[in-house]
């Protein structure tokens, strides 16, 4: 891939950019299979490769400049703003979309926020793009000072850009380096954006994560129900659930599903697509996967028996008979100690880590010794940098 901004050193995000595309690939692969060297017996799947360029579903871009030239993009070494609103990691219809929010601020009359000074509004732009190319478009400001102009502006944008499904105007009031506050306020009807994964039209709410290459998370999903559906499990969990991607590619393959996720945000996202795919065999709770994992079983219950919704106790998911399979998607902490050692001394046959940190992983596995890595595969959710994702699939030692 060819960037006129690392060439030119005004942005060095991309460090591999200079390594041919196949040999990142192969170093990534590598890189996994030595951490996992402990494990001779691991089948080790091909690597799903992404596209070189333009598989960038968001951006998360800093203002700066003044609202007559806003600069979109990053700041550099001495806070100056530089502008990325064409790069290369986004289709064109994204950068087309990056011009007229840009244009919109100048509209609007929204000032960047000065980090010098502490003056002005506009911190951020951060875009969300669906594969129906739809787009979730959120200004993060300090205050509400430019809702009464975001609104009375807002319809002419929409006319121009009927793809924008949400709006909104986030606030984060303080002086750090925190990308979103606690207040979101709605600017459009819609709430949700849909992600259209596998199938699966995953509803994404403005705080909801969701991984940056659609068609890598894709195929992530995709290999996890593919191992999930040759064991077609009585019950079955996803811990650190997200919007419920894997729960919703393996409910067809399992009696009962449970997702759990800290955020609510998420939750709630997780809840919609299942009431809208009348899917009764799901539920989701928000609340720490090791604090629920480790919590003394309650006494089984059904399911409260509305569509895709949790009762309000997490003994509402028939817990106290423990489940078969379980699948963990950490942050690139990992697991943890505790979580690993439940799940060593935990009813599950088998467990699907999938993992965007190899080093975590293996540390977490180490914890887990009879649950052997059975397959293995690495794929490369962050082209031209040395992240990748690697999913594992663990059975338990007979």
């Amino acid at each position: 891939m060819q960037c006129h901004h690392f060439d030119a050193g005004t942005c060095g995000s991309c460090t591999l950019l200079r390594t041919p595309y196949s040999q990142q690939l192969a170093d990534k692969v590598a890189h996994a299979q030595n951490l996992l060297h402990d494990y001779p017996d691991l089948e080790w799947l091909p690597a799903v490769p992404s596209a070189e360029s333009g598989f960038r579903n968001k951006a998360k871009m800093v203002v700066t400049g003044t609202w007559e030239a806003p600069v979109l993009g990053i700041l550099d070494g001495e806070q100056n703003g530089v502008d990325l609103h064409d790069c290369p990691l986004y289709d064109n219809d994204m950068k087309v979309l990056l011009e007229d929010l840009r244009a919109f601020i100048t509209t609007a009359r929204v000032q960047p926020y000065d980090l010098r000074t502490r003056r002005g509004e506009l911190k951020y732009v951060l875009v969300m793009q669906s594969p129906d190319g739809e787009y979730l478009v959120r200004f993060v400001s300090r205050s509400r000072e430019p809702e009464t102009r975001l609104r009375k502006h807002l319809p002419a944008l929409l006319a121009v850009r009927p793809d924008i499904a949400v709006f909104t105007l986030n606030i984060q009031p303080e002086h750090k380096a925190v990308l979103e506050g606690d207040l979101e306020i709605f600017l459009t009807e819609r709430e949700t954006l849909t992600m259209r994964v596998g199938g699966v039209p995953l509803n994404l709410r403005p705080q909801s994560f969701f991984q940056t290459n659609t068609p890598i998370a894709e195929a992530l999903y995709a290999q996890a129900r593919d191992w999930i559906a040759d064991e077609s499990p009585a019950l079955a969990w996803d811990l650190f659930c997200g919007v419920g991607g894997f729960a919703l590619h393996m409910a067809p393959y399992a009696g009962h599903v449970v997702g759990i996720e800290i955020a609510p945000d998420a939750i709630a996202s997780a809840k919609t697509t299942a009431a809208e795919l009348g899917i009764t065999n799901l539920s989701f709770d928000a609340m720490d996967a090791t604090a629920f994992a480790v919590a003394e079983p309650s006494e089984p219950t059904g399911p409260d028996g509305a569509a895709g919704t949790a009762s309000t106790s997490p003994a509402g998911t028939e817990r106290g008979a423990g489940p078969q399979v379980i699948v963990v998607n950490p942050p690139r902490r990992g697991i943890g100690t505790e979580l690993a050692q439940w799940l060593e001394a935990s009813s599950a046959n088998v467990v699907v880590y999938s993992s965007c940190n190899a080093i975590t992983l293996a540390k977490d596995l180490a914890h887990m010794p009879s649950l052997k890595p059975v397959e293995a595969r690495v794929l490369d959710m962050f082209p031209h940098t040395s992240h990748y994702e690697v999913i594992v699939l663990l059975k338990r030692a007979s």
